[in-house]
C-alpha cells in the first residue's frame, strides 16, 4: 500500500491516528479487506511511537473498523456488512421481481452517481477511470467474459468514488455486495447474448467519456440507459435460457421415443 497516511504534526496522540484512519475508511480510500502496513512502517508514516499506534489500533478494532489476524497482519473490517439477512438474500435470489426492483433502484442511484462524478471528478479520478477502461478493453479483446464482468463492477465502483458523496458511495457498495455475493447468478448471462459484449463496452465508454468530459446530464442519461439495457438483456437471456432448456427436453424426449419405437418394431 502506498503512503496514504499523513504525518501527525502536533499532538501525536492515539486519537489523531484513530481519526485519520476513520476518515480514510469513511471516504472509501481504505476498503474492506485492505491490509494496513506493518506496525513499524505505519508508525513511521504517522510519525508516532509504536505504543501510541498500538493504542490507536486497539481502539479501531474495538469499534469494529479493523481486524487483526494472528500472524497475518491488520485489515480493514467488513464495514459494509451483510445488507440483508441470509433468509432475505435467498428470497431475493429466488424471486424474479426482486431482481427487477434491484435494477430499477440501481438505475436511479447510478444515474445520480454518474452526474455527480461528471461535476466533481479530479484529475486523479480521471486517471483511475482511464486505467479501468484500458483493462476492460483488454479483457474484451481477450474474450474473457468473467474478467470483463468483474471489471464492469469495478468501473461502477469507481464512478461512485468519483461522485465524492460518502453516503452515495457506501450505498453503491452495498448494492454491489449483492453481485459479489452471487445473489444474482444470471448476470453473466448478458455477456452470452449476440452483440451484448460490444454494446456493453460501448455503453461504458459513453459513461466514461461523459464523466471525464464534465457533462453531468449526458453522464446521468448514459448510466441510466446502461442499466435499462442490462435489465432488458437479462430478461432476454433468461427467456433464451428457458427456450434452450425446453428445446433440449423436447429433443431428449423425441430421441427416447424414437429409440423405443425402433425397439418395439424389431
Amino acid at each position: 500500500m502506498t503512503d496514504i497516511f499523513s504525518r501527525i504534526a502536533h499532538s501525536r496522540t492515539a486519537d489523531e491516528v484513530v481519526q485519520q484512519i476513520e476518515s480514510l475508511v469513511l471516504e472509501g480510500v481504505l476498503r474492506v479487506a485492505d491490509r494496513l502496513p506493518a506496525e513499524r512502517e505505519l508508525a513511521r508514516q504517522f510519525d508516532v511511537s509504536r505504543p501510541i499506534l498500538r493504542e490507536a489500533l486497539k481502539t479501531l478494532e474495538a469499534r469494529g473498523l479493523i481486524v487483526t489476524r494472528h500472524g497475518g497482519g491488520t485489515y480493514v473490517a467488513d464495514v459494509i456488512g451483510q445488507v440483508f439477512t441470509q433468509p432475505m438474500l435467498e428470497l431475493i435470489g429466488s424471486h424474479r421481481e426482486a431482481g427487477a426492483d434491484y435494477l430499477e433502484y440501481r438505475r436511479e442511484i447510478e444515474g445520480i452517481a454518474a452526474e455527480y462524478a461528471a461535476r466533481r471528478a479530479t484529475e486523479d479520478d480521471r486517471a483511475l477511470l482511464a486505467q479501468i477502461m484500458a483493462r476492460m478493453q483488454a479483457a474484451h479483446e481477450r474474450g474473457d467474459f468473467e474478467e470483463e464482468a468483474e471489471i464492469d463492477v469495478e468501473f461502477h465502483h469507481a464512478i461512485g468514488e468519483c461522485a465524492h458523496n460518502i453516503i452515495l458511495l457506501h450505498t453503491l457498495r452495498s448494492l454491489y455486495r449483492l453481485l459479489s455475493d452471487g445473489v444474482f447468478q444470471n448476470r453473466l448471462l448478458v455477456f452470452s447474448l449476440p452483440g451484448a459484449r460490444e454494446e456493453l463496452l460501448a455503453q461504458h465508454k459513453a459513461i466514461h467519456a461523459a464523466v471525464v468530459g464534465g457533462r453531468p446530464a449526458v453522464a446521468r442519461k448514459a448510466a441510466m440507459d446502461h442499466i435499462t439495457y442490462v435489465e432488458h438483456s437479462m430478461a432476454e437471456a433468461e427467456r433464451t435460457g428457458d427456450w434452450q432448456r425446453v428445446s433440449r427436453l423436447r429433443l431428449r424426449q423425441r430421441t427416447e421415443d424414437g429409440a423405443r419405437r425402433s425397439g418395439q418394431e424389431k
